[in-house]
């Protein structure tokens, strides 16, 4: 029953459907931001996510039973754990905006359900220590660039460099590429024309050469990820391969026997 049980669980079938409440989770908190929708169907809503819960109530309890203290050992099931019991604790309480948080929470779940995103998470995860270090850089680089910022440009332009966090605020706008040239670069170039070295080597360095490490380092943790994957299934298959040997060779002696035995009988 237990074997049985688990293989449910762990089937296919029963992760869609998972899944599937997952985005019907995900739809009805994205109507109910719709102050019209809302009303007009709160009863229903209010059905509806019952049964919601209920359902993944019934999978964590299920998960429980069959894994029991090792089902914590995963983090992933740790998550979905504490989005549940956080949902089911505050239902009804006073604490309504602490709800709605577990119940827009609840829509990341879908990453535990789907295994590509799954994948795609543990990388980021293993990524962390590396990008890290390169925010380590980042900032030493975003630090001496501001300091060059407001020493240059404080008295052209006070309202994006007249001091330090001013700096800091400008060229984060700058890293991110958002109306940069128009809102800030083009007025200092109009008062310094050699200013631009300042804005393209930052941008360059900043921008472009940063964001690629950190997006290489993911990559390669999810290349390394889909590898280790290959080879569990490698092995997998090998291993079905040498038990299907297996079977024929008792087969086979099995047949040796019976034809031994036939031979000794009319002996």
């Amino acid at each position: 029953m237990k074997i049985q049980l688990k293989s449910f669980i762990e089937g296919s079938k029963f992760t869609h459907f998972i899944t599937a409440m997952i985005l019907i989770n995900a739809l009805l908190v994205g109507l109910e931001t719709y102050p019209s929708i809302a009303k007009e169907y709160e009863l229903w809503f209010f059905i509806i996510d019952i049964v919601v819960l209920s359902i993944f109530t019934v999978e964590i309890l299920l998960k429980l039973i069959i894994y029991r203290a090792s089902f914590f050992k995963n983090g992933w099931n740790n998550f979905d754990f504490i989005i549940v019991v956080g949902s089911l604790l505050l239902y009804g309480s006073s604490f309504v905006s602490v709800l709605r948080i577990f119940r827009v929470l609840r829509v990341l779940r879908t990453i535990t359900t789907i295994p590509t995103l799954r994948r795609i998470v543990t990388a980021l995860f293993m990524a962390i220590p590396t990008i890290s270090s390169v925010m380590v850089l980042m900032s030493i680089i975003f630090y001496v660039y501001a300091v060059i910022g407001t020493f240059l440009y404080a008295e052209v332009s006070p309202e994006f460099f007249g001091d330090l966090g001013l700096s800091f605020i400008s060229l984060f706008q700058i890293f991110t590429l958002e109306s940069w040239a128009s809102g800030i670069f083009r007025p200092i170039f109009a008062e310094i024309p050699w200013s631009w070295i300042y804005f393209m080597t930052f941008i360059v360095i900043a921008t472009f050469i940063m964001i690629n490490l950190i997006v290489g380092e993911i990559v390669n943790n999810a290349q390394k990820i889909s590898d280790e994957i290959e080879s569990e299934t490698k092995e997998i298959k090998e291993i079905k391969e040498d038990t299907s040997e297996i079977e024929e060779l008792k087969k086979e002696v099995g047949e040796l026997k019976t034809m031994l035995q036939t031979l000794i009988d009319r002996k």
